[in-house]
């Protein structure tokens, strides 16, 4: 068979090898292993190539991380801004082909193993669906998901189509962050009975009042709202500012909540559920533009007694035990008594998925094909702490959740928040 990139006559493929390993897995229900010789000097492809989409500051940013990997290649990028599509082709070296408006064009290309997906959050499920569906890995921005449901349907999909998805909370591999959680997971401060989460607070500003403006060219305004209810067109409601809008994000709650918290589940060992009442109170926005809680003050309840008591401030997990506390920030760690810090985790002892580098680690799983460190499972499991509690602060009461079963308890008004109807023609 000829390659379609090279011409040259190849037994078997890389990617023909990763797409009926993925069948197979999905078949009998057990992990691949893909020898190690299929990707060796002798392979008929040893880069793994990788499309883009959604190349604002984070998605440009997460292209250039890939493009400099050994192991990667990427070859097309999409963006509904073309300004945005044209720097990003230049950086990486492309021809006009090798550029998309429309999401879907990239995916098709069968030349193409994952994709990176960076756009605004109100587009990370259907995007990240529907890359599963055409055979494609994927490495999604955080917060994973917009709703509870739409993280369920795509950790679903990612299981069903046995693909593999790396949720973009990074700081899972940040050893600061792994070593914080082992020493609490092994019982360093006793028993943990509190975990205090710190998010930052709304870092934009939008006047009082607003007024449509016209569309600018090359920009897509239509595709960019997508599945979201349509609104006219404002410069503040697209690119950055559109994460302080409840149609297309959740605040400060689920960007950096979606860091914080999922600390918090990681040293709470909660990956797999969540907590079972939530309460809390947040200063919304009376008029404007923007509808997210400025502020935030929540406490969540676990099924084994632990209390997280999220607010705004600064950005920070820190968990508090029977004998001591261990805080954690991006390059800091500290602890009381001061010993724990030098403490060494024994073999016997619980040791933590160990990445210490989130895009290798997603390349490294594409050719084993397990899971990542940060899981379509755990994402959206880290991503639903997040939404309960702009739930519980959309209605002002407390909620009562059943992370099995993934409903609220006896309430039919926070049930309806759980998923949310799509534009269309857009569907999951």
């Amino acid at each position: 068979m000829k390659s379609k990139r090279t011409g040259k006559t190849n037994t078997l493929s890389r990617r023909e090898f990763l797409k009926s390993s993925a069948v197979a897995g999905a078949i009998f229900a057990v992990p691949t292993i893909v020898p190690s010789s299929v990707f060796g000097a002798n392979a008929p492809s040893n880069r793994i190539t990788i499309g883009s989409i959604g190349l604002g500051g984070m998605g440009t940013g997460n292209m250039k991380g890939f493009k400099g990997k050994s192991g990667a290649e990427v070859v097309a990028v999409c963006d509904v801004d073309a300004g945005h599509r044209e720097k990003a082709r230049q950086i990486a070296g492309l021809d006009e082909k090798s550029s998309y408006n429309d999401f879907r064009d990239l995916i098709s290309r069968d030349d193409i193993d994952a994709v990176v997906v960076a756009t605004p959050d109100h587009w990370h499920v259907p995007v990240s669906i529907a890359a599963v569906k055409a055979g494609k890995d994927v490495y999604c921005e955080k917060p994973l998901t917009l709703t509870i449901g739409g993280g369920r349907a795509l950790a679903d999909a990612v299981r069903r189509y046995g693909r593999v998805l790396q949720t973009g909370s990074q700081q899972r591999s940040g050893s600061e962050f792994r070593n914080a959680c082992e020493l609490v997971r092994n019982g360093r401060i006793g028993k943990l009975h509190t975990i205090i989460v710190e998010i930052h607070g709304n870092n934009r500003t939008c006047p009082p009042t607003w007024e449509a403006e016209p569309v600018p060219k090359g920009f897509d305004y239509d595709m960019w709202l997508g599945p979201a209810p349509w609104e006219p067109y404002i410069e503040q409601r697209c690119h950055y500012q559109f994460r302080f809008i409840l149609d297309y994000s959740g605040g400060q709650m689920t960007n950096w909540g979606a860091h914080y918290l999922d600390i918090a589940q990681w040293g709470n060992g909660a990956d797999d559920t969540g907590p079972v009442e939530i309460e809390g109170k947040g200063d919304f926005p009376q008029s404007g533009l923007f509808t997210t809680a400025k502020k935030a003050d929540i406490e969540y309840t676990y099924a084994n007694g632990v209390k997280l008591v999220l607010k705004t401030g600064g950005g920070n997990t820190r968990f508090e035990g029977s004998e001591g506390w261990v805080f954690v920030t991006r390059g800091k760690i500290d602890a009381e008594p001061k010993s724990l810090l030098k403490e060494k985790i024994g073999p016997d002892e619980i040791h933590l998925y160990n990445s210490r580098d989130h895009k290798q680690n997603f390349l490294d799983c594409i050719k084993s094909r397990k899971d990542p460190i940060a899981s379509a499972e755990i994402g959206h499991r880290s991503s639903t702490v997040c939404h309960l509690g702009n739930i519980a602060m959309l209605l002002g009461r407390k909620v009562k959740w059943d992370p099995k079963k993934e409903r609220f308890i006896n309430d039919t008004a926070a049930d309806s928040m759980i998923a949310r109807n799509m534009r269309a023609p857009w569907r999951l």
